[in-house]
Parts: C-alpha cells; structure tokens; sequence
C-alpha cells in the first residue's frame, strides 16, 4: 500500500517507511542517540530527495529530544545558564545555516553538498567510535599526557560563573559552539549531539551529569527553528513523510530501551560504529558510481 509525499512528490510504500521509523526508533533506544544521522541518509537510499530528507528529520529529532529533555530536568540535571547561551549561538547558525540552505538549493548544489558532508561525518564519527569501541573491548589503556591542559574556555575573555556545572568560563565558546551546531543542523538534518557532547566536556570542561540534558534542551529549540525556516523559505518539510516516521520510531525504540541494556556497552559501540561506517561507505559508493539514466530531457517553458 502506498501513500503519496506532496513535498517530496513521491508514491513510497507506507510499511516501509514505518519500518525505517521502527529500525531508525531501535537504533535510537539501543544505542542512546537520536537517530536523525542514519534516518537522513535511509530516506536517500530509498528515492527521497536530499533536501527535503534532511529537513523532514528534524521533526523526529524534536520529539525525542523533548522526552529525553524532560527526564534529565526531573533529575535535575540541566545547566540551563550554559544552555541559553549555546541555544544563543545555535539560533543565529541555525538561521544562517537555512539561509545556505536556501542559496545551495537554487544553485542546484544542495544534494551533492548532503551526500558529500555525510559521507565525511559518518566516516570520521564511525572511525573513531571503532577505534575506541576496539580499544575498550581489547582493554588497551588510554595514553594519556602528564600535564592535563585546561578546557580552552578557560583561557578566553569575557568569562562568566556558571553555578550548576560549577564553571567559570568565557561565554566566547558556548556561543561558538552552538553556532557550529546550528549550522550543522540546518545542513545535515541532525541534532548535533555527535559533536555538542563532546565539546561540551572537552572545550567547555562540563560535568558529565549535566552535559546530556542541556544538550537536549539547546537541540530542541535549534531544530524547531530549523524545521520552521525551512517549512517556510525552502518548502522541503514534508509533513506526512515526518508522521509516518514518528510512528514506526515511538514503536521502536520502546524494543531498543529494552534490548539495549542485555548487552555490553563496547559491544553496542562496535555495531553502532559498524553501522554508521556501512552507511558513510553506501553513500560514498553512490556519489562515485554513474547513474543509470546520464542524460533526461526536460521541456523549457
């Protein structure tokens, strides 16, 4: 059976993209990540334009973020000072970003700069989470320097307190970091945390209990700003592909919640990093075949 996209202007089969949304919600609930960097380039692989993959997946990136965000606030474990300041850099990447969008879009560029960044992204996230995943399994001991230098925000200008994540740092970074983020949303339809944790611990020198949540809390209102810019300056949200993969995603990541904690954590790593390389090599291997159909006729009006 299936079900016409009016944005993607495309007929796919309604059980396969519940599917996508079921695999994509397992993932998700497995391996603790939002799933937006595989969902994205699932949907190319099957016929969706890039543009309009990339901006439809923030939907599914907003609700899983909200859920998640709530859980870390009853535990109280959100730096929301830190937060408004990354949620300030990431608004004004996020805009800029839609606005790069808009401009790779009518140049015609748009599907080969996804394709290209993804291709970059997976492979570099997917070498590293295989390279540490490796190293843990094997119990090979992390080398590590005599002299730990501080997180670079501490060495910046303009430092403010931060109370909840006992910092005092310069503003200078946080607001860096969400701009990065922000334009990284708006062009490969993630939700940034693959890069927003990390610097968030290794820049920012937060503490890992507060680090997830107020992550949530700044991805949350950058990709609904995102999927609101696109919705209007570029047309490419489609409204029925995001609900179909809501749906299957609710489903699966109940499976994945549940699944997930029968098996070792470098384990769950390894296969993630498996998967996320299978992905990035897909892709590549598509940017460097040639088409079937070379040339297509078009009538000019």
């Amino acid at each position: 059976m299936n079900i016409y996209l009016p944005i993607a202007e495309m007929s796919v089969n309604i059980f396969l993209l519940l599917g996508l949304g079921v695999v994509t919600g397992i993932l998700s609930g497995l391996f603790g990540v939002g799933g937006g960097f595989l969902m994205t380039p699932l949907l190319i692989f099957i016929g969706v334009p890039p543009a309009v993959s990339v901006s439809t997946v923030g939907n599914q990136i907003i609700a899983s973020s909200v859920s998640g965000f709530f859980a870390h606030w009853r535990r109280e474990n959100v730096d929301f000072k830190m937060g408004w300041f990354l949620l300030g850099g990431g608004m004004a990447g996020s805009t800029l970003g839609v606005e790069i969008f808009r401009y790779l879009k009518q140049l015609g560029y748009i599907d080969l700069i996804i394709s290209i960044s993804y291709v970059l992204f997976l492979s570099i996230v997917g070498g590293m989470m295989a390279y540490e995943s490796m190293r843990s399994i094997r119990k090979i001991p992390l080398k590590t320097s005599a002299q730990k230098k501080p997180p670079l925000a501490t060495r910046l200008p303009f430092k403010m307190e931060f109370p909840k994540s006992k910092l005092h740092i310069s503003i200078i970074m946080p607001l860096a970091i969400g701009f990065f983020v922000g334009i990284m949303v708006s062009l490969m339809g993630i939700g940034g945390g693959f890069f927003l944790i990390p610097a968030m611990i290794y820049l920012l020198g937060m503490p890992t209990a507060v680090v997830i949540g107020t992550s949530l809390f700044q991805i949350i209102f950058i990709t609904a700003n995102v999927t609101f810019l696109q919705a209007i300056t570029t047309q490419t949200v489609d409204i029925v592909l995001a609900l179909m993969l809501l749906s299957g995603s609710v489903i699966g990541a109940q499976f994945g919640t549940k699944w997930g904690h029968k098996l070792p954590a470098d384990y769950l790593r390894a296969m993630l990093a498996a998967i996320v390389l299978a992905v990035a090599m897909k892709l590549a291997w598509e940017l460097f075949t040639p088409p079937t159909d070379i040339y297509s006729v078009s009538v000019l009006e």
